[in-house]
């Protein structure tokens, strides 16, 4: 009869946790992505909403350049290569763009063009709120030179009534997402030294002290929780490669700053997440009474 293979007391399955917390990280990660992309869109929607400032009739040339300027200066008003992002809309300008969009020319029946020059001002996303655009509001209608100021401003409320629900709702799943990882990566860590805890018993059996008996555990599970950060920041990396190559305009929401932070934290997440998953673990079983090794 051939022998039986017993295990070898103490052998602890680190492919298998290594694996199972890349895995979670990864999923972690990928969530992160997706705020991160969610919010470089939402910033780039509120980018794209324009304030429309009608001047008055006939200003000079020089009148315009001090309007612009003036109006460059004005808090909220976003900026475009160092620059505050304003364009200059002549009145023959307007009068092109509305025979475009309605077919009419009512130049035919006009013997003159009823628009006004106008500046189209970019806000930036954090002014796009109702309390802020009141503020911009007036203090673009106390410049000398303007007419009027108008902008969509049930556009304006509903984007941002949009933007907020849809944040809202992501931060939840992520908030349960990272719950449910936490677990599953500190479950995971038990289970492992729950193979071992007829070695810490064993230790304890011979004097050694808790520190001692901690040390080992901690540090592989440290180092376990690092390499496993480690391999989900590079198959994250990887997936979202994979990702711009495919769809190409997700490339103009990139942001390599914030990419990287979410990769050095998915990293630290695994770091903490092991080592304090196997402090506790190895504590149980050193607080713990014989029986409850079986």
């Amino acid at each position: 009869m051939p022998p039986v293979q017993k295990k070898k007391l103490g052998s602890y399955p680190t492919f298998l946790v290594v694996f199972s917390i890349t895995l979670a990280l990864v999923v972690v990660g990928l969530f992160g992505l997706l705020l991160l992309h969610a919010h470089k869109l939402s910033e780039a929607v509120r980018e794209n909403l324009e304030v429309q400032v009608y001047l008055e009739r006939n200003l000079p040339e020089t009148e315009l350049l001090r309007l612009q300027q003036d109006l460059g200066r004005q808090p909220g008003v976003a900026e475009q290569g160092g620059r505050p992002a304003i364009r200059f809309i002549s009145k023959e300008d307007g009068a092109r763009q509305l025979l475009q969009s309605t077919g009419e020319d009512f130049r035919q029946f006009l013997d003159d063009n009823p628009l006004r020059d106008a500046y189209a001002l970019k806000i930036r996303p954090d002014y796009t709120d109702t309390l802020h655009l009141g503020q911009l509001q007036r203090g673009l209608r106390g410049q000398r030179g303007v007419f009027e100021v108008q902008y969509p401003r049930d556009l304006f409320a509903s984007i941002n009534a949009n933007l907020t629900q849809v944040s809202l709702v992501l931060l939840g799943f992520a908030a349960v997402l990272v719950g449910a990882v936490v677990v599953l990566i500190n479950n995971t860590i038990k289970l492992a030294i729950f193979s071992q805890r007829f070695l810490i018993r064993s230790m304890q059996l011979v004097g050694a002290t808790r520190f001692f008996i901690r040390g080992p555990f901690l540090r592989r599970a440290t180092w376990q929780g690092f390499a496993s950060g480690g391999l989900a920041a590079l198959a994250l990396v990887a997936l979202l490669q994979y990702a711009y190559l495919e769809v190409v305009p997700l490339r103009q929401l990139r942001d390599d700053v914030l990419i990287g932070a979410l990769l050095l934290a998915v990293v630290g997440l695994g770091v903490v997440i092991g080592f304090f998953s196997a402090y506790w673990a190895v504590n149980k079983y050193l607080k713990g009474s014989l029986d409850d090794l079986y």
